[in-house]
């Protein structure tokens, strides 16, 4: 074996280590970039997204019709009316998402919408309004599951339900890490039994009781004469009014479906407003049906048990399979809520990388892993998602409350924001009468269930919610105030260098690899890069390099992980930014060429590239510029990354010397 000289650059053993090889069994092998089936196959169609996001929806008809039936105490006669208004809620709603899918093609979810129709102000409350729902969509999710699975078991296990619950969430954190339609295609099986188990009990219920359909007709109408004439017109509205409001959990997973639209099988559009159907008509039949079916059957809350499981036990009591069906079908419901739970991890990180996209959270948020994922993002939904567990311990009625929230909060910004685009761009609109008309009438159920959610359960954990949100937009705003001044300052202190007189004219000749070269990494074209280069050649090492070659990395983050299209402009804006470069060293006579690569992981591909120039160019220094703040922060590691030392570290390590230039900022 021989020994490398010392300043050669080494190459790294391509055997992976044990920890690899246990991460690529957990998390799975890298995906291959340049593999032009990609896109195809990591897209859902129709029924896959029914079942990635749908399920979101749908499996709010396990706690949604019950939160509304129990909120109209003795008043059950109003449920055929709360039924009907329900089921037209999710198609009224559907529909509006489905005209908001057409107009945002590339994602329509609230924070794009909000962002672009009514200012990046009200784009970014709408979007930490939905961050903090996706956390509690997934704890929600969890918790109903939870409760639907110890529903059947004795009741002195119900202390081991928090941390089944937990477990569950780190298990679908790291199914998600793996991939989206990884963490699909396993589920759906548990999705379709969802389907035929609650058809089954909702049309056995029916069937069973149709004798009574009649007599439960005429009692209703009867007590709905005498709260009449005992309440007055008002204060039966009030009641139903609560009721419906408290019922708005069953409407909160309708925007999974636009928020979705990248990860859905082109053509998108059309493939969302297939799931969006699908949805509608399924969350509809199921939740109205379920509520319809309490009435019929007169259920009431037992302690310990959901209510779909005291129905399920009725109408299966006489049957010898009974209690079987009830078991299998309560399964199926907690299986469908942890399914319900990937909206959460699906949509959560794709805001959150959107948001970082705009300089809102910290920029790493868009990163993708080497699974094309945005990783950053499922660990903190993950994470937050297991915090609010475990601060509510797992109680579905105040997760439903702090939930709701803020998904009428979205949901309302987002009607009042077509609305006005509806009425401001009619004239060149067909039918404006009609989707306008629809705006506004899903504007006022939306805000209608958002106020009277406040106003009523503002004390039972209302406040939690207002209070987190308020504390997110907050943090966002310091953030992105910090990012404006950083590049504010920097302009300011480099402005001078980006049009630089041309001091050579002439031809220059090619770089010889055998002379001392200097390679610098560079991000884009401005004042670092240009800095570096000067600081080199006419302050630091005047003279003593003959030649520079420079090095980029198009990163591939979740803005550019949309399609071909995106990932060949990434290519050829990062050539273009080199290109501007190595004419600017020509300008001043210096010898240039340019090298790049493109990646999810800037530091692995930097420390690659480095290899490849180091092979080419034998007596080859590395550089790099890096933003010196006066004062050091805790939070500017944070918010700025460390890709510059962490490329140092690779090639120092290889033998291959780095040197990182400051900036300063003050």
């Amino acid at each position: 074996m021989t020994t490398p000289k010392p300043g050669s650059p080494q190459p790294l053993d391509d055997e992976p280590t044990m920890g690899e090889r246990v991460r690529r069994v957990v998390v799975g092998k890298p995906r291959e970039l340049g593999d032009k089936r990609i896109f195809h196959t990591m897209s859902l169609v129709a029924f896959l997204a029914w079942v990635g996001l749908g399920a979101d929806g749908l499996s709010s008809s396990a706690y949604g019709p019950e939160e509304a039936f129990k909120a109209l105490h003795e008043h059950t006669y109003l449920v055929p009316l709360l039924a009907v208004l329900m089921a037209a809620t999710v198609f009224i709603i559907s529909a509006a998402y489905t005209r908001i899918i057409q107009e945002f093609p590339q994602g329509g979810g609230g924070y794009v919408v909000a962002s672009k129709l009514l200012g990046p102000r009200w784009g970014l409350v709408s979007g930490s309004a939905l961050l903090v729902d996706y956390v509690l969509t997934i704890t929600v999710s969890i918790a109903a599951a939870g409760d639907a699975l110890f529903s059947f078991v004795p009741p002195e296990w119900a202390h081991w339900k928090i941390w089944v619950e937990a477990v569950l969430i780190v298990l679908l954190t790291t199914l998600n890490i793996r991939g989206v339609k990884e963490s699909v295609i396993p589920l759906t099986p548990v999705f379709v039994l969802f389907l035929v188990a609650h058809a089954v009990a909702i049309f056995g219920s029916f069937f069973s009781h149709a004798d009574e359909i009649g007599p439960h007709t005429q009692k209703a109408v009867t007590d709905f004469q005498e709260g009449l004439g005992t309440l007055g017109l008002l204060g039966m509205f009030r009641i139903f009014v609560h009721a419906y409001s408290m019922g708005g959990g069953t409407f909160t997973g309708i925007e999974a479906v636009s928020n979705g639209l990248p990860i859905m099988r082109e053509p998108r559009v059309q493939t969302a407003r297939r799931t969006m159907i699908y949805m509608a008509i399924s969350l509809a039949l199921t939740a109205s049906g379920l509520l319809l079916c309490y009435f019929l059957w007169d259920v009431r809350h037992v302690e310990g048990k959901t209510m779909n499981a005291v129905l399920l036990e009725a109408l299966s009591a006489k049957w010898g399979w009974g209690s079987w069906f009830t078991i299998l079908t309560l399964i199926t419901e907690a299986a469908l809520l942890v399914v319900a739970a990937q909206a959460g991890f699906l949509d959560g990180p794709r805001v959150l990388a959107n948001m970082a996209v705009d300089s809102w959270v910290p920029r790493r948020f868009a990163a993708l892993s080497e699974r094309l994922t945005t990783h950053n993002g499922i660990i903190l939904m993950g994470g937050a998602a297991l915090a609010a567990l475990l601060y509510t311990g797992g109680k579905v009625s105040a997760l439903v409350v702090m939930y709701s929230i803020n998904v009428f909060l979205t949901f309302s910004l987002s009607m009042f924001a077509m609305t006005r685009l509806v009425y401001t761009t009619r004239e060149d609109r067909e039918h404006w009468h009609k989707r306008l008309s629809l705006f506004v009438v899903g504007f006022v159920l939306c805000f209608t269930i958002l106020v009277i959610t406040v106003i009523e359960k503002f004390p039972q954990g209302g406040y939690v919610t207002l209070f987190v949100t308020g504390a997110v937009v907050a943090v966002c705003m310091l953030i992105n105030a910090h990012y404006k001044t950083v590049f504010t300052n920097l302009r300011k202190l480099y402005a001078t260098l980006e049009d630089l007189p041309q001091s050579h004219k002439g031809p220059v000749a090619e770089p010889d690899p055998k002379a001392a070269t200097a390679a610098i990494f560079v991000a884009s074209y401005g004042g670092i890069g240009i800095h570096t280069m000067l600081n080199i050649f006419t302050r630091a090492f005047p003279g003593h390099y003959k030649s520079v070659v420079f090095l980029s990395v198009g990163v591939v983050d979740s803005g550019a992980f949309k399609g071909e299209k995106e990932l060949e402009a990434l290519k050829e804006g990062t050539e273009a930014t080199l290109k501007r470069y190595v004419q600017l060293a020509h300008q001043m006579g210096i010898p240039a060429t340019h090298r790049m690569a493109v990646g999810t992981d800037a530091v692995a591909e930097a420390a690659e590239l480095g290899r490849e120039v180091a092979r080419e160019f034998p007596r080859v220094t590395f550089f790099a510029g890096y933003i010196l703040f006066e004062r050091e922060r805790w939070y500017q590691r944070l918010l700025h990354n460390e890709t510059a030392f962490a490329i140092q570290r690779r090639l120092q390590w290889e033998g291959m010397t780095m040197v990182i230039l400051p900036a300063r900022v003050k």
